[in-house]
């Protein structure tokens, strides 16, 4: 059963200044499958991360399809931010300590139970390469523990409007197609290997991207968004592995 609350001043704040944003740069959206969100009811939605405001874009569709919020998990980091952090918490959103999860694994399970969306990153990180990396089993450990479905999104569009190792200029952003497709729920059994559900999740994500990618309304031959592999000039799957290994490691040089 969802659990209904009364006002949420700082999620509503949000959502409006979403709306205005979206609308402000007249963002074309496309949207493909949301009645799979269910109306009620826990979910954990695990969707693509190809850019960096997939969690703004995806509520925005989702609350108009729905009027639901969702509940993201996100990095530690962020809630560490002054203003994000106290916006994020106010939101309810999920911190992620990387190197001690379990605390963040336990308040996800028990939104999950009370009926909440639940957005996740299997990916763990922006795909930088543009295509489905391999997935973290955590949304299937999720489902499985909190006996909800796993609804699979993909986003294309989004990383031309921000994404990491490309500054996007800022009348780029202007009149850009977003389009999103949600694909029909995964059940998940509690004594499912979680692997195995996270090959299937991949799966049905890249299928999702495929269509996406095949459907846009712009060329992206040539274009820095697009991958490689559909002519684009963005890195290889390889290419943008070994450069987010040479970042860690300099992340891990510089921690005291």
């Amino acid at each position: 059963m969802t659990r209904r609350r009364a006002s949420e001043p700082v999620y509503s704040t949000a959502i409006a200044a979403g709306l205005g944003l979206f609308a402000g740069l007249g963002i074309k959206r496309r949207v493909i499958g949301a009645e799979h969100v269910p109306l009620t009811g826990g979910a954990v939605l695990a969707m693509t991360h190809f850019g960096y405001l997939e969690f703004a874009l995806v509520e925005w569709v989702t609350w108009l399809a729905t009027r639901r919020r969702i509940r993201f998990m996100a990095k530690q980091s962020v809630f560490d931010k002054p203003v994000v952090g106290a916006l994020m918490r106010g939101m309810r959103h999920i911190p992620v300590d990387m190197k001690a999860g379990a605390a963040a694994y336990a308040k996800a399970v028990e939104a999950l139970r009370s009926g909440e969306l639940l957005g996740v990153f299997p990916e763990a990180g922006v795909s930088a390469s543009f295509t489905v990396r391999d997935l973290k089993t955590g949304a299937a450990r999720l489902a499985a523990e909190a006996a909800v479905p796993i609804i699979p999104v993909a986003v294309w569009g989004g990383q031309r409007l921000l994404t990491k190792r490309h500054k996007v200029g800022f009348f780029e952003r202007f009149g850009v197609p977003v389009h999103f497709a949600f694909g029909a729920p995964i059940t998940v059994g509690a004594d499912e290997d979680p692997h195995a559900v996270t090959d299937r999740l991949r799966l049905r994500m890249q299928g999702l991207v495929d269509r996406l990618q095949r459907e846009y309304p712009v060329d992206g031959t040539g274009a820095w968004w697009q991958p490689r592999s559909l002519g684009g000039t963005a890195p290889t799957p390889e290419e943008a592995a070994a450069a987010d290994a040479e970042r860690e490691r300099e992340r891990e040089a510089r921690r005291p």
